[in-house]
């Protein structure tokens, strides 16, 4: 009986082991983004109920022991979690959402990508949903008024213009001070030319501690583009199209009409023999009469596909400008392809190829000639036909020049090739150790053409001409790195270690002949050489790299950093700069004492680092001739540059204080303060002619950059139905001149002056006082030397050159608001400046009080008021035929406040219902109307406070257009 019980019972245990054992199972895969299918590692991967849990690797692959019967709970931190039931599954592959209400969220930095939370760093992230609200051709502009502390100021409103950009601040005196661009790991030579619609992200790299990787490259912060990839297991066709309207717009400028110029001559008195009442039955108006609405046009489309072992992103696109000033058009064609091949579970392989092909057409209408023309010359004949101003008896302005008769003959072209290659691979040598390898080669080509008739005016001397250019630039750029990720228990660790090399070579020619065939193309067509011209140049970069990232329980976080960079540009002595970095953060809100309802996240964080900068030139540091010249039809060289072996690397150490939180679920905020000191400032120094060279480059002294920036985002209403959110930020930077070259305390420069305790970009000239109330004279300020009182005088010559403000604004921003509703959405976004001076250089010309009488004249703005009568309190001097004491001339009086706010875009949307999009077989599409630039205030009375923004000096510009587009984006 004893045998038989113990017999059962061994039969039911085993029973018991048997089922037990049958009931669990293995299940394995990946975790990806469902956004771009990037692999996520460090993924928690847990038994939901129960303490048991797995991490997944580098490549987001994980494995885990479960109960058929029991639950997954997968999460990551910036990602919406995800639960899978596991019910007889061995396989299961998990595409995570990103969380926008998180703020750890994984963003691209220096040589990769991080998570938020462990980013100790100033990295700013716009994603491209936040990037494809401007209708343009370049990527630049897309950030205006989006990153707190990046300043950009258009260059002007012609297609197909780029415009500059400004990270915190100039931190340097003569040095490059724009910043470096990155696309997809390659370092670009200036600005690239990428299509908007490929990019995904764009980061912002401010601090130094963020950008010391990148050593003499980012020392005035880095953007890095990257473009887009396919989704794991997702394959569509995409096709988005734009056609607009731009619109020419002048701001608060105004040039006179026949009646108002008329006006202003007889307050000058004019008595010259031409100015009759007859010139009132003349009233052409070249402004109007120069410029069009014009058409814009953007078409993009894309193919993405992705499985496990290829992901493909293949598009094409096409970008045409017409200019608002008639006869101008720019015309872009693009081209991209991104791979990723899974040649084995070890070797990735990641090559892309991109091209761009640019066109402009140039025979537009004389930007300077439309503002000076007067309304009084008439342009064409009474059949007509162009007149020829220099053989008119009617033609009253003082350049005798009618642009519109050479334009029936004269034009100019020209065409840009952009070609990029990379080999980029990856290879798995552990399951924590990656050799990561990026090697490109980017090749340039341009062809300009301009072509000069004989029966132009312009043409008449030489018998028509023609000019011919060619440049070509050639990059190679290979990086070799190494890459180790581990996490045990509260610790993970990612060490970066690397090698780069990049060299630029660059040649350009160019010719012209006179002499030609009327309507020819080519120089052949020319009886003889009128001028060849030949450039070189070339320069070599070598640089190590080691990066240490730490962090503990999601709580504590470290980087340490160092580069060291090898350039040509310095003497052998001086060759190489070693720069480092070092970061901390703490995310308060995940320790235990920390229990909050209210504060959702908590973060300090903090950096210093070490960053490098390179001088304009090639060969600073030597003895440099000019071969241009000639004596007795024999070539000479000149002495042109003098030599300095000593000169050494431009450095800035920058110390960076942060904290970021989110309130409430609705409120996110992060401020910074940072303080950044630029030492052994690289500088041009001019020689005296009589030296026989034109000057030097010398390590000259010290500048000072010190800002703060708010970040602020509330989420005001996030139902299903109805979502709002609002975002604001603002950058606010001051610089100050610590030390210059040879213990001196200024050293002027034009109009303006380097000096210690001051702007580097402070306005040095005569301060305007005024005008005279007794007799309409100008006034300018006089101060004693000795005793520092003021006087006034209406002697140009005689008033004091002194600081009268600076070119920098005292803070720049943006914000915006997005409402969603039901398919329905309205953006609307906009940017400002405020503060600092710009100095309007056309009013010289414009608003001269009578200096060009036979220019036209500039209506005064509101507030402004001519001199007429004695006791008159008057901004402007009475108006004198042929000028008043050097009114115009350089003084503060040109000088404005640069100070604007622009709504840069509103964009009205409909993403079509599934109901709609099943019928017509898509699987998304929108359909939205847009506007640009529509709303500027200001008080400046030039054309655009924008335009010119970085120098703090602007003359007669292009202005940026208003823009009026409708688009329509779908996908199958």
């Amino acid at each position: 009986m004893k045998n038989r019980i113990s017999n059962v019972f061994l039969i039911l245990m085993l029973g018991f082991t048997f089922t037990l054992y049958a009931q669990e199972k293995t299940v394995s895969g990946v975790i990806t983004d469902a956004t771009d299918g990037t692999p996520l590692p460090g993924a928690s991967i847990s038994i939901k109920g129960s303490t048991k849990g797995v991490i997944s690797d580098f490549d987001g692959n994980y494995s885990i022991i479960v109960d058929e019967n029991e639950t997954l709970l997968i999460t990551y931190v910036g990602y919406v979690p995800q639960e899978f039931t596991v019910a007889g599954k061995t396989t299961i592959n998990v595409q995570l959402k990103v969380d926008q209400n998180v703020l750890d969220e994984v963003v691209v930095v220096a040589y990769g990508t991080q998570k938020k939370e462990a980013v100790t760093s100033s990295v700013a992230t716009v994603k491209s949903d936040e990037l494809s609200d401007l209708t343009v051709s370049n990527t630049s502009s897309m950030l205006q008024g989006k990153v707190a502390g990046v300043q950009v100021s258009a260059s002007g409103g012609s297609p197909g213009s780029t415009p500059s950009i400004l990270i915190r601040g100039m931190a340097s005196l003569n040095g490059n001070v724009q910043p470096l661009w990155v696309v997809d790991g390659v370092i670009q030579h200036g600005t690239p030319i990428v299509n908007p619609n490929d990019v995904e992200s764009m980061s912002v790299l401010k601090d130094a501690s963020a950008t010391s990787l990148y050593g003499s490259r980012g020392a005035n912060g880095v953007i890095i583009i990257t473009t887009k990839k396919a989704k794991l297991g997702v394959s569509k066709l995409t096709f988005t199209s734009k056609v607009g309207i731009n619109e020419f717009t002048s701001g608060n400028f105004e040039v006179m009409n026949s009646q108002q110029l008329y006006d202003y001559h007889a307050l000058m008195g004019n008595v010259q023999e031409w100015y009759t009442p007859d010139l009132l039955e003349r009233d052409y108006d070249w402004i109007g009469n120069a410029t069009q609405s014009a058409l814009v046009q953007d078409y993009n489309m894309s193919y993405t596909s992705s499985n496990d072992k290829m992901s493909t992103y293949l598009a094409g696109g096409y970008f045409n400008e017409e200019g608002t000033i008639k006869g101008s058009e720019f015309e872009r064609y693009t081209f991209r392809l991104n791979l990723d091949y899974k040649v084995n579970d070890r070797l990735t392989l990641k090559p892309k190829v991109s091209f761009s092909f640019d066109e402009r057409y140039n025979a537009d209408h004389s930007r300077y000639a439309i503002y000076t023309n007067l309304p009084w010359d008439l342009p064409f004949d009474a059949e007509g036909n162009a007149v020829k101003a220099q053989e008119s008896n009617d033609w009253i302005g003082r350049d005798q020049s009618n642009y519109y008769y050479d334009l029936q003959w004269n034009y100019g072209t020209s065409k840009v090739f952009n070609m990029s290659f990379n080999g980029d691979f990856e290879f798995k040598i552990l399951d924590d150790l990656t050799y990561i390898s990026t090697n490109n080669f980017t090749l340039y080509h341009s062809n300009s053409f301009s072509y000069t008739d004989p029966l132009s005016t312009g043409g008449e001397a030489t018998n028509g001409s023609l000019y011919n250019s060619s440049s070509r630039r050639f990059t190679k750029l290979t990086t070799q790195m190494l890459k180790y990720t581990k996490e045990f228990d509260d610790h993970a660790i990612t060490a970066l270690a690397g090698y780069e090399y990049n060299d630029y070579v660059y040649e350009d020619m160019g010719a012209t002949g006179i002499g030609l065939i009327g309507g020819g193309t080519i120089l052949n067509v020319t009886s003889e050489p009128k001028s060849i011209s030949g450039y070189k140049n070339e320069y070599a970069l070598q640089s190590g790299f080691l990066n240490v990232d730490y962090s503990y329980g999601n709580r504590y976080f470290a980087k340490a950093s160092i580069r060291r960079d090898g350039a040509s540009n310095f003497g052998i002595d001086n060759q190489y700069g070693t720069f480092f970095a070092l970061g901390a953060g703490w995310n308060i809100h995940n320790e235990n004492f920390f229990k909050s309802e209210v504060v959702n996240s908590l973060k300090l964080r903090a950096s210093y680092g070490s960053v490098g900068n390179r001088p304009g030139s090639l060969y600073p540091y030597q003895s440099t001739y000019s071969a241009s010249t000639h004596y007795d039809a024999v070539p000479a060289a000149t002495l042109s540059q003098y030599g300095n072996p000593d000169l050494s690397w431009e450095k800035s150490y920058e110390t960076n204080i942060a904290i970021d939180t989110r309130i409430f679920d609705r409120f996110s905020a992060t401020l910074e303060y940072y303080n950044k000191n630029t030492s052994d400032l690289l500088y041009y120094v001019d020689l005296p002619a009589l030296s026989g060279f034109n000057g030097y480059w010398e390590n000259v002294g010290g500048l000072k950059n010190t800002g703060f920036e708010a970040v602020l985002s509330a989420d005001i209403l996030k139902d299903n139905d109805f979502s709002w959110n609002v975002g604001f930020n603002i950058g606010i930077n001051k610089n100050e001149v610590t030390e210059l070259f040879d213990e001196q305390t200024e050293i002027p420069r034009g109009d303006k002056i380097f000096k210690i305790g001051e702007d580097m970009n402070s306005w040095y000239m005569r301060k305007w006082a005024g005008v005279h109330p007794a007799n309409g004279d100008p006034l300018w300020e006089v101060v004693d030397d000795e005793t520092g009182e003021i006087s006034y005088t209406s002697n140009y010559n005689e008033a004091t050159e002194q600081i009268v403000g600076n070119g920098s604004p005292d803070f720049i921003g943006g914000f915006s608001s997005n409402m969603e509703y039901k398919g329905f959405s309205l953006n609307a976004k906009f940017s400002f400046v405020s503060g600092g001076e710009i100095y309007n250089s056309s009013r010289s010309l414009y608003d001269s009080d009578g200096l060009y009488p036979t220019f036209n004249q500039q209506v005064l703005a509101d507030g402004w008021s001519r001199w007429e009568n004695p006791g008159d309190e008057a901004s402007h001097p009475r108006a004198v035929y042929g000028g008043n004491n050097n009114s115009n001339k350089t003084s503060s009086r040109y000088l404005e406040d640069r100070s604007y706010l622009k709504l840069k875009n509103v964009t009205f949307g409909y993403n079509l219902p599934e109901t709609i999009l099943n019928k017509l077989r898509l699987s998304d599409a929108r359909v939205y109307i847009s506007g640009d630039n529509l709303l500027t205030f200001t008080n400046y009375s030039g054309m655009d406070p924008e335009v010119g923004g970085l120098s703090g000096s602007t003359s007669t510009s292009y202005p940026v257009p208003k823009r009026f587009v409708f688009g329509l984006n779908f996908s199958f």
